[in-house]
């Protein structure tokens, strides 16, 4: 009698698994993230499953070690070592803050602005403060590629993943900047003092008895790059808007995230300096209140 053959497993039958594992472990994205984990494993963008590809030899193994590392709450991008930001493939590390899609919508206000300036023959100064792993830096040497960038984090590795980023972005254009430097050093690209005309953030901003949630963020992104200190976790964003009043010249943009809760504190503290005009609240991809928008108190306003 002949030995009964096992079918060959095919893809959609891993990936259909592995999402209901994932699933099962409460992952929010299952059947997306297993999808890109088979993807990353066969060393392609994406799979359609409709017509799935002829499996490797050591598929099955492979597959199994990344599932489970996602089924233990480590994040998608650090294991397939990527994410997408607006039209950017970037690098993600360890250590590093994963850039969030919400965080496009910041960065768009700031491509937006400087694009307006560059129309007007101007070139224009931004400055990306807490920049992480560079997404809303190279956004805008990207999308701008008039535009002169500086883009600064508290972090080494933040700095060297930026830095790692922007080699992977070449523009045509005025070289990035890349600085090691703490925004709450009053000092901090001094050389630039009045003559930034836009300055960005995405700082940390969690209170510290607002522990995230999610083990992917709580588990895995840095402290330095989620909480902002303070009893209302505003002491580092307060440090940005001091830094703003300090580089950005007379009508000069200032963008900044924030959670939704504090988008009242934050217009406030923008508006106690004395130095902003038109200070506004914009919302996010999902129309939460997320992010502060003012101009520099001056003569040079559009």
């Amino acid at each position: 009698m002949s030995t009964p053959v096992r079918p060959a497993v095919t893809l959609r039958a891993a990936v259909e698994a592995a999402a209901r594992l994932l699933d099962e472990a409460g992952v929010p994205s299952a059947r997306h993230d297993a999808t890109a984990l088979a993807a990353h494993v066969l060393g392609v963008d994406r799979v359609e499953l409709a017509l799935p590809p002829a499996l490797p030899e050591g598929f099955a193994q492979q597959y199994a070690l990344v599932v489970d590392r996602r089924r233990r709450r480590e994040p998608l991008q650090h294991i397939v070592g990527s994410t997408t930001f607006r039209y950017l493939t970037l690098q993600v590390r360890a250590g590093v803050f994963v850039p969030r899609p919400e965080t496009e919508v910041v960065a768009q206000v700031a491509v937006d602005e400087a694009a307006r300036l560059v129309a007007e023959d101007r070139t224009p100064w931004v400055v990306d403060l807490c920049c992480g792993a560079g997404g809303i830096a190279l956004a805008v040497d990207t999308e701008v590629p008039q535009a002169r960038v500086v883009a600064v984090d508290a972090s080494p590795e933040a700095v060297a993943l930026t830095r790692a980023n922007h080699e992977a972005h070449p523009v045509a254009g005025p070289p990035l900047r890349v600085e090691l430097g703490d925004v709450r050093d009053p000092a901090l690209l001094a050389e630039l003092d009045g003559q930034v005309d836009v300055l960005v953030s995405n700082p940390p901003y969690i209170p510290p008895d607002a522990v995230p949630v999610d083990p992917e963020v709580r588990d895995h992104d840095p402290d330095l790059a989620l909480y902002g200190g303070g009893a209302d976790g505003l002491d580092v964003p307060r440090a940005v808007l001091a830094a703003a009043v300090r580089l950005l010249v007379p009508g000069g943009l200032l963008v900044m995230e924030h959670a939704e809760v504090q988008a009242d504190a934050t217009r406030a503290a923008a508006a106690a300096t004395g130095a902003f005009t038109h200070i506004r609240t914009l919302p996010d991809l999902t129309g939460r209140a997320r992010m502060l928008v003012a101009r520099r108190v001056g003569d040079s306003q559009p």
